[in-house]
């Protein structure tokens, strides 16, 4: 009875699938601007005084950081909202769940753009630097929450408790920004972002990264709605499937006590 019941679902989804008008738009443009972004940065910008040609990393690795920090910044907005008592809905937990899965693909680029960076810059690969370190300890951090939120398959309670480590893991944000600051740290400051104003990128350069940074945030923009999507027809295969449980017991109960009399 429950897989029966919870079949129309599934054929929902394969029917209708994820995708609309909106998403095919903001798919489209995230492949022209990445599009654009490979190509300026591999043959039209000009290699760095100082970095050479490992500075083509850039126009990877800094989108890839600042959308995990708008990825984990969304999942803690929405986290706050699913935690209040006027919002409670799962709505806002599936945002947050999506947005932290993205987070984390992002930044596990993060990691592995900078560590072939270091090794360019630094001959190694990785070092324990303020900056690698507290990098490493975010992702591992919301590694742990996408683990949380697979303990339970309450939709419910799965989004309190994974509510509360999001709004305290997003904490970890700020000291990894300022950690080049905060300690003495091998990892360059800001080239765009630092606190004396000075931006030391040329222009070509510097359009490029915006490029690469309005590419990325598409890119996560369209991962979240799909994922999202999937996870909310996750949420009611369950929901149908308990509900086609409970009246296959009350219609058995029913049938017993029927015979009975």
């Amino acid at each position: 009875m429950t897989n029966a019941a919870a079949t129309p679902v599934s054929g929902t989804a394969t029917s209708k699938g994820t995708a609309t008008t909106a998403t095919r738009l903001i798919g489209a443009a995230a492949l022209a601007l990445t599009a654009f972004v490979v190509v300026s940065a591999f043959w039209l910008t000009p290699a760095d005084a100082v970095q050479g040609e490992s500075v083509r990393i850039m126009y990877v690795h800094v989108p890839t950081a600042w959308v995990a920090y708008l990825a984990f910044v969304v999942t803690a907005i929405t986290s706050g909202f699913s935690l209040a008592r006027r919002h409670r809905t799962l709505g806002f937990d599936r945002v947050a769940g999506a947005s932290a899965e993205v987070g984390v693909l992002f930044m596990a680029m993060t990691l592995v753009t900078g560590s072939l960076w270091g090794r360019l810059t630094w001959g190694t690969f990785w070092q324990w630097d303020p900056r690698l370190t507290t990098t490493l300890f975010l992702f591992v951090t919301y590694v742990g929450y996408l683990a949380v939120r697979n303990i339970d398959t309450d939709p419910q309670r799965r989004a309190r408790r994974s509510a509360v480590i999001a709004l305290l893991a997003v904490l970890e944000i700020p000291l990894v920004h300022f950690s080049v600051v905060l300690w003495r740290s091998l990892h360059q400051e800001a080239s765009v972002l630092n606190p004396d104003g000075d931006v030391r990128l040329d222009g070509l350069m510097l359009f490029t990264l915006f490029a690469g940074v309005v590419a990325f945030s598409l890119i996560y923009v369209w991962l979240v709605l799909h994922r999202q999507r999937l996870a909310a027809l996750a949420d009611a295969r369950i929901t149908t499937g308990l509900d086609a449980a409970i009246a296959a017991r009350r219609a058995e109960a029913a049938s017993t006590s029927g015979a009975g009399a």
